[in-house]
């Protein structure tokens, strides 16, 4: 099977301080990969790069066989979480996914239902997001990455804020997801949640990644 991903020699320092060192790592489509490392050891700039929001100083990007170390746009390609999910408060959770999506116009109502069901906010569509729990913004987050039903999906820590059941949920859901031959690229401080999920594992410390298995 071939490569969904690849990162190749990847490195990125800001102000002469190196966050990334080198890093490479591949990710077949119906995988689930697992980034772990404490905090501040390069796990959202790598994501950030990946997603085309940080260039990187030198290596490559390469995604479904193209170079897209140097492209900003990733035309579909990803679904990413990174950090918290930012949304109006003040309009509801369903609004909030239609305004994003009229942003590319890909998708319509039918879409957005179909991801808020998968995430089980179906019946709170019509809440306010100000009256979210935080678990249920971070479901919010979830379907807003799986509603244009990219290829791969970068996740930030997505089961922050969520109860047990939240997370045995997206369990499930990114079980599902790779059965769907999706890529998924994922950051967790638990380690169940990568004992259970992660098909392969890879450290980042001091911007040097290793795998674990």
């Amino acid at each position: 099977m071939g490569k969904m991903i690849e990162i190749r020699n990847l490195t990125k320092s800001f102000k002469g301080q190196i966050v990334l060192n080198g890093l490479s790592f591949s990710a077949e489509p119906g995988s689930i990969t697992g980034i772990i490392g404490r905090n501040g050891s390069g796990k959202t700039v790598l994501f950030k790069c990946m997603c085309g929001f940080l260039l990187p100083d030198s290596g490559q990007i390469i995604m479904n066989n193209k170079d897209v170390t140097k492209i900003r746009e990733r035309n579909g390609m990803i679904g990413a979480i990174i950090e918290e999910p930012g949304f109006l408060d003040d309009v509801s959770g369903y609004k909030n996914l239609k305004y994003l999506a009229l942003l590319q116009g890909k998708i319509g109502e039918q879409e957005i239902l179909h991801a808020l069901e998968q995430v089980g906010l179906l019946n709170e569509r019509n809440k306010k997001v100000k009256k979210y729990s935080m678990g249920m913004r971070q479901r919010l987050g979830i379907a807003q990455v799986l509603m244009e039903d990219p290829p791969v999906m970068i996740l930030d820590e997505p089961m922050n804020g969520l109860d047990q059941q939240g997370v045995e949920d997206m369990w499930n859901l990114f079980l599902d997801l790779k059965k769907q031959n999706k890529t998924v690229i994922l950051t967790s401080h638990n380690k169940e949640d990568i004992d259970i999920l992660c098909d392969a594992v890879y450290r980042i410390d001091n911007g040097i990644l290793t795998k674990e298995r």
